[in-house]
C-alpha cells in the first residue's frame, strides 16, 4: 500500500509538473509573438539611415526570399523618416529570378519614393547579390569583400556507371520526347547540353544587361567582367563594379548624414519558428490519426 501511495504522488507530480511546463511554454510563446521590439513609432519618425540586411542564400524558402525583402524594403523606403535605405549585403548568391524580383521592386520603389538606397557589402556580394545590388545608386565595399561572380550554373551528377555496375535497371517512362532529358540516371547527349547551354546564355545575357543597366558608364568593359570571375573590393572598385571603400557608418554618418540606423529587415522569430514547428507537428498527428481512426459509414 506505501508503494502504492508513492507511485500515485510521484505520478501526481509529475502531470502537475508537466502543465506547468506547459503553461510557462504558452507565455512565453504569447509574449513572444506580441513583442516585436525593435524601434518606436517615434524614434521612426527623426531622421534615420534605414538598414535592410540580406545575408545568405538568396531563395523562395530562405529569409532572403523576395517576399521578405521586398517587404523589408516597402517598409524603410515608406518611412517618412528615412533618409535613405542601405542594403547590407553578404552573401554568395542563389536564385536569378529572386534576385530579379527584388531588383525590380528596388527601382519601382526608388522612383516612387525619391530616396537613394546605397549597398553596402561585408564580406561577399556575387552572383545574385550582385544582380540587385546593380539597381541601388552606389555600391560600397571593404577592400577585401568578394564581388562579382557574373555567371549562371546549372549543377547535377549522373550515375549511369554506378547503376551499370551495380546491375541497376532504371525503368523511366515519359509523355514527350525530352521530358527526362535531365535524368541523372541516363546518358547526357550532345543535344542535352547544346539545349542547357544556349538556355543558361539566355539567362546570363539578363544578367549582364542588369549589370550594365545599373553601373552604367561606370563599366570598365573588361574581357573577363561577365566571366563569372569574382574579385576583392579594391579591384571592384578598379573595373566599375563597385564605387568606394565604406561601411554601413560611414554611409549613414557621411553619405545619408543620419547617423542613427534603424533596421528594418523581415525576420522570423523564435517563437515563429517554435510555433510553426509545433503547429506542423501537431497537423501531422493530426492527419495520421485521421488516417488510423476508423470510419463510420
Amino acid at each position: 500500500m506505501l508503494a502504492n501511495l508513492q507511485e500515485q504522488r510521484a505520478a501526481r507530480r509529475w502531470r502537475v509538473g508537466l502543465r506547468v511546463a506547459w503553461l510557462v511554454f504558452l507565455v512565453f510563446l504569447a509574449w513572444a509573438l506580441l513583442w516585436r521590439g525593435g524601434p518606436s513609432s517615434a524614434s521612426k519618425a527623426l531622421p534615420h539611415t534605414a538598414l535592410v540586411e540580406i545575408r545568405g542564400a538568396i531563395s523562395a524558402d530562405d529569409t532572403n526570399s523576395a517576399e521578405n525583402v521586398v517587404a523589408s524594403l516597402r517598409s524603410a523606403f515608406e518611412d517618412a523618416g528615412a533618409q535613405g535605405v542601405v542594403l547590407l549585403i553578404d552573401s554568395p548568391g542563389g536564385s536569378p529570378v529572386q534576385a530579379g524580383l527584388i531588383n525590380d521592386e528596388i527601382q519601382r520603389l526608388r522612383e516612387k519614393h525619391k530616396k537613394p538606397i546605397y549597398t553596402v557589402v561585408e564580406e561577399s556580394c556575387a552572383s545574385a547579390a550582385y544582380y540587385i545590388a546593380a539597381a541601388t545608386d552606389r555600391i560600397y565595399v571593404n577592400k577585401a569583400s568578394i564581388v562579382g561572380s557574373i555567371g549562371v550554373l546549372m549543377d547535377g551528377f549522373g550515375f549511369t556507371g554506378l547503376i551499370d555496375k551495380l546491375g541497376i535497371e532504371r525503368r523511366l517512362i515519359t509523355a514527350g520526347e525530352h521530358k527526362g532529358f535531365l535524368d541523372p540516371f541516363r546518358p547526357q547527349t550532345a543535344q542535352d547540353r547544346a539545349y542547357v547551354k544556349d538556355m543558361l546564355q539566355e539567362v546570363h545575357q539578363q544578367f549582364i544587361d542588369v549589370v550594365r543597366q545599373g553601373r552604367g558608364k561606370r563599366l570598365k568593359e573588361d574581357a573577363e567582367l561577365f566571366s563569372g570571375l569574382f574579385w576583392t573590393g579594391s579591384r571592384a572598385i578598379e573595373l566599375g563594379l563597385a564605387d568606394q571603400l565604406g561601411s554601413l557608418d560611414y554611409v549613414a554618418r557621411e553619405v545619408l548624414k543620419a547617423e542613427e540606423v534603424i533596421d528594418y529587415t523581415r525576420r522570423e522569430n523564435l517563437a515563429e519558428r517554435l510555433a510553426s514547428r509545433f503547429g506542423a507537428s501537431i497537423g501531422t498527428g493530426a492527419v495520421r490519426a485521421l488516417q488510423l481512426a476508423p470510419s463510420i459509414r
